[in-house]
């Protein structure tokens, strides 16, 4: 009898966070987690849901200070702690920005079921990446998942839903995250 895999993105990981200090999952216990993969360099999607997430949060008011949102390079060998800690700082300052090595990285990806792969011109080069956000309870576990295509009040409502129901089903939208379908539109 085989054991189903779980298709849900179970969220763990263990990175380093822009002002350099290691932090796993289990750190952020206690808060919901919103968490979008992308990387500093990023020209057009990343730019664009940093600032649509950042703005639903300024549009949940009080409720957001129950969300920590993260942001997850796809690219460690250019975002260092002191890149991201630059790029958020000037821009998204209620952003957590993780990288670590590049199997770090890897695992936090294949964790969240993210595709992810490095262009081949290593001088200004693309990383094609899953541009969802994804919601994660207090506890962990995979709420749900929102496409870079949603407006700031759009994804605010929806936030707001989840909020008050942590627990229920996360609706059509989130049922579909797999491998194959959450390749989203960034960079590529």
């Amino acid at each position: 009898m085989t054991t189903p895999v779980s298709t849900q993105p179970q969220g763990r990981f263990s990175l380093i966070d822009h002002h350099g200090r290691r932090v796993t999952d289990e750190d952020f216990r206690g808060k919901f987690l919103m968490v979008f993969f992308g990387f500093t360099h990023c020209r057009q999607i990343c730019p664009a849901v940093l600032r649509r997430n950042t703005e639903a949060l300024d549009l949940l008011g009080q409720a957001a200070r129950r969300i920590r949102p993260l942001y997850v390079s796809v690219d460690p060998e250019r975002d260092t702690p002191e890149v991201m800690r630059a790029f958020l700082t000037s821009s998204y300052p209620h952003h957590t920005g993780l990288t670590g090595t590049p199997s770090e990285v890897e695992a936090a990806k294949a964790a969240y079921r993210v595709f992810a792969r490095r262009g081949s011109d290593l001088d200004e080069y693309d990383v094609p990446h899953t541009s969802f956000t994804y919601l994660m309870g207090p506890d962990g576990t995979y709420l749900a998942h929102y496409p870079d295509t949603l407006s700031p009040d759009e994804l605010a409502a929806r936030v707001r839903g989840r909020l008050a129901t942590p627990g229920a089903p996360s609706g059509p939208v989130a049922a579909t995250a797999s491998t194959a379908s959450s390749r989203g539109r960034c960079c590529g």
